[in-house]
């Protein structure tokens, strides 16, 4: 089944209807599905076609890691991280 032409980027498919809550949704899915991730933390929120990740994480490589995927979904150019850092104090 095909609803229409994949060849739009991300701006453009938002604007077609392609809500925030099914791009929250699959960010989410793919934040599940890896398990180097810890998004326990992380909240996904959506500015027009912008991603923000907010929350807390608790090591460096759950960002790199929680960008890439966000990115992966709606480009590189459409995610801001505004996630805080709560390492581990030794």
């Amino acid at each position: 089944m095909k609803f229409g032409p994949d060849n739009y980027n991300h701006e453009e498919r938002c604007s077609q209807g392609h809500s925030s809550a099914s791009t929250i949704a699959t960010i989410e899915a793919a934040f599940s599905a890896d398990p180097d991730i810890d998004s326990s933390a992380i909240e996904i929120r959506m500015l027009g076609p912008v991603v923000l990740l907010e929350g807390y994480i608790t090591n460096a490589a759950d960002r790199d890691k929680a960008i890439s995927l966000a990115a992966m979904i709606v480009g590189w150019e459409n995610v801001r991280d505004r996630m805080l850092s709560r390492f581990p104090t030794q």
